[in-house]
């Protein structure tokens, strides 16, 4: 049985003794638990059990009904070369007493780690170095950067001193085919390899003992074993030369490909540089300083120094330091990197602003609404950041392999060198194709593949406006074949319009009379006949003794006529006639239509026009539908509301099912039916979607929806526009194929690279630039994706 240790728990949902006692109970049960005391007072228990026992006590509480409460944090990771040295580190911090998931990215160099609340953060550094590797807490964006920078710079010039010490040892082989037989003296060779191997080289070994220290292997020890076979085995050669004759020596090989090597790792940097490109660019929007007005006076103050209700000035051209509401002032705000919206949107005084969209023309005062991590900015960059340094399902694969992949590369290489020197070669023979089977067999590619392509795909993804919170709906996004939309907010506006007029004299005047028997009202009918009044160029008048009807509308003095506007209640009650509005009203009601009367009071009543109110399509509603077919994915209709208005959307939008009348409840039942048929996403933005985004595979919140239908959802919309729906599928199915793509050309290039290095068919100057060319191709490859644009949107709607 393993040790006993010591853990410190935190407990939350203790609220009394008896709670307490229960939590000692549960915890008393963990085989091997020897001692437990719980403290109520601090919400801790304190438990001895054996060093491997935490996932079953931390289950033991919650199982219990509590909690054990835990927090996230990142790790700026060094050292990390390929896909073993990722799965290393993982291993070393999962090992930690108190972590309970733990996560490596190797393209952005990040641990993204679940701890329980209590664990220090230099006991997690401590193991990463212990497995001989950096570790520390990420810097802010100024600092990553330049150190980012720094480190270029330094690769840069170790690649360009490499180079310049190996092409004179190579150059005589490339002469060859020309006829040109020169050869370096063998003391000339001696002082053009040495400092590469050990001085610009020296990178390697230091890695390659830490992996062997450690007990694993990685890409340096397979690039240090191989460079130093090549060099022993010169100094061997040249020191039982005979006199006067030429030894055949191999320092150009070593050298070559450890210049190759660095080459290769430098252009690598630079390509992953370019696959966080997105979250650079997201936190070069936030300002360090902003104008605040105190007193009528303005304060140039840090960003840190402002408090929620203060008052910001914000001048034309400049961004939006916080997010807030406009008090005074009228702008256009650009939020392209934000939203993904191309055009710029209005600003009114109570409007509201996201931090780090830039001002237009105008000079606003701006109400801070929100600071720090809870701004929209925030938000975004947290969720890019989280969706980037979690694993696809898919990446599993790749860390199975890549955990017994050196040491097969390894006994390959054994294999190979005992194989030919057995069959009579040379020992130099088998010895320099042992040498190529180590080079070529680089996992670098194959620990890129997938990183590099979802840093890609999320990022651009992100520049256009939808947030995919994690890979795993990254890569099942691809699937999907049949998409649910919410009808009100997501693929109509949410509030109403008039859609349908019929007047028994002008229709102009029928709107007038509307108009100022609403003037003043907040009611959303009211508001949607003054909208239609002042899109018309309507001039309304007032109203005079102007009364609310409960139950059935409202009652006026317009221009001397008394008017009342209202439902059929009111109809009936003031004894008018529909007549030849009824047909059109039972038309319109079977739509699922609200309906308004404008009736004339008085000896003789009679019915001056009907309205019929609906919710406006979004516009490109009908374009997302069409491009959702075009791609053979149906598209169902999941509302609560009357059938008659579900089917006038459906059959607009062309939409293939509708499901009407269907309770909050029963939303998620619903989607769970459609699931036996397909891979199914929901589209939604109330807190009634919530369970229906969560019960669906993929859960898409739109923009401007509620913060519960955006956690539910894998993947969040930043406006409003249907069209990112049909986006959001794309980038993902493109996505999908690049990591397929990668995944297929790293495991190719090794299994016809590896028995061409074995059966001498490729000395380990081409099997140097092969490794490196195989990691710049893959993250090159992801790097197309930035390219993308979502098709739909850049369309002219029809």
């Amino acid at each position: 049985m393993p040790a006993s240790t010591t853990f410190d728990l935190p407990i939350a949902g203790m609220t009394c003794a008896s709670c307490a006692g229960r939590v000692e109970r549960a915890l008393r049960k963990v085989t091997g638990t020897e001692q437990v005391s719980v403290n109520l007072a601090t919400e801790q228990a304190r438990v001895q059990a054996p060093a491997d026992s935490l996932p079953a006590l931390v289950g033991a509480v919650r199982q219990a009904g509590y909690s054990v409460p835990t927090r996230t944090l990142e790790l700026q990771i060094g050292g990390m070369t390929c896909a073993s040295c990722a799965g290393r580190v993982e291993r070393a911090l999962g090992k930690l007493p108190g972590v309970e998931q733990a996560s490596v990215n190797l393209a952005s160099e990040r641990a993204h780690v679940e701890v329980l609340q209590g664990i220090d953060d230099s006991l997690l550094i401590a193991a990463v170095q212990k497995a001989g590797y950096s570790a520390s807490l990420p810097r802010s964006a100024v600092d990553e950067h330049q150190q980012a920078q720094r480190r270029l710079r330094n690769e840069r010039l170790a690649v360009g001193a490499a180079l310049l010490l190996a092409l004179p040892l190579v150059l005589p082989m490339l002469l060859q085919p020309f006829g040109l037989h020169w050869m370096l003296p063998a003391w000339a060779q001696f002082l053009l390899a040495t400092p590469v191997q050990f001085i610009l080289g020296a990178r390697f070994y230091v890695a390659a003992w830490k992996a062997v220290r450690a007990g694993a292997g990685n890409m340096d020890l397979l690039v240090a074993l191989g460079t130093s076979a090549g060099y022993g085995l010169s100094l061997y050669q040249w020191a039982n030369a005979p006199a006067g004759m030429a030894p055949h020596l191999y320092f150009e090989a070593s050298a070559v490909v450890i210049a190759l090597v660095l080459l290769g790792k430098y252009l690598e940097s630079r390509a992953k540089r370019q696959t966080a490109s997105a979250i650079r660019a997201l936190e070069a929007l936030r300002p360090e300083r902003a104008l605040r007005i105190v007193d009528g006076l303005e304060q140039d103050v840090a960003i840190s120094q402002l408090r929620i209700g203060d008052l910001v000035l914000v001048k034309p051209g400049e961004r939006f330091p916080v997010d807030g509401e406009v008090l005074e002032g009228s702008s256009h705000a650009d939020e392209a990197l934000i939203s993904g919206e191309s055009l710029p949107v209005p600003k009114q005084p109570g409007d509201p602003v996201t931090g780090g969209a830039i001002n237009g023309e105008g000079r606003l005062l701006v109400q801070t609404r929100a600071l720090g991590t809870e701004t929209v900015l925030a938000r975004i960059i947290r969720l890019v950041e989280d969706a980037q340094a979690a694993k696809a399902p898919i990446q599993k694969l790749v860390d199975r392999v890549s955990q017994v992949f050196v040491p097969a590369v390894l006994v390959l290489a054994l294999l190979t060198l005992l194989g030919w020197w057995l069959a009579g070669a040379p020992l130099e023979t088998a010895l320099i194709n042992a040498v190529a089977v180590l080079v070529i067999a680089c996992p670098c590619a194959l620990g890129l593949a997938t990183p590099a392509a979802i840093m890609a795909g999320t990022g651009v993804a992100a520049r256009h406006g939808i947030l995919i919170k994690d890979a795993e709906a990254l890569e099942r996004a691809h699937a999907v074949n049949r998409v649910v939309f919410d009808k009100t907010g997501t693929l109509t506006s949410g509030s109403p319009r008039i859609v349908h007029q019929q007047s028994a004299a002008s229709d102009d005047e029928a709107l007038i009379l509307a108009g100022a028997l609403q003037r003043g009202s907040e009611h959303p009918l009211a508001k949607a006949v003054l909208e239609a009044c002042s899109e018309r160029g309507l001039h309304v008048p007032q109203v005079n003794d102007s009364q609310s009807l409960t139950g059935r509308g409202i009652a006026g003095n317009v221009d001397g006529r008394d008017l009342a506007l209202g439902n059929r209640r009111l109809l009936d009650e003031s004894g008018a006639q529909p007549g030849e509005l009824a047909s059109s009203a039972a038309t319109w009601e079977a739509e699922g239509r609200t309906l308004s009367w404008l009736i004339e009071r008085g000896a003789q009543p009679r019915v001056l026009a009907l309205f019929a109110f609906g919710d406006s399509l979004k516009p490109g509603a009908a374009q997302a539908i069409d491009a959702l077919h075009a791609r053979s994915i149906s598209s169902h209709l999941l509302t609560g509301d009357n059938r008659g208005s579900a089917k006038v959307v459906a059959e607009a939008l062309g939409i293939d099912d509708v499901h009407a009348e269907v309770l909050p409840a029963d939303k998620a039942a619903t989607v769970t039916a459609l699931k036996q048929h397909g891979v199914v996403a929901m589209v939604g933005d109330g807190i009634n979607d919530a369970p229906a985004l969560a019960a669906a595979d993929i859960g898409i919140a739109m923009g401007g929806g509620t913060d519960v239908a955006m956690q539910a959802a894998g993947i969040t919309l930043m406006r409003g526009d249907p069209r990112l729906v049909p986006a959001a599928l794309d980038i993902s199915r493109k996505t999908y194929a690049k990591i397929r793509q990668n995944l297929f050309w790293a495991f190719i290039y090794n299994l016809v690279g590896i028995p061409l290095a074995a059966f001498g068919l490729l000395n380990p100057v081409l099997a140097g630039a092969a490794m490196a060319l195989s990691s710049v191709s893959v993250v090159s490859n992801a790097l197309l994706l930035k390219t993308w644009k979502p098709t739909a949107i850049d369309q002219e709607a029809p």
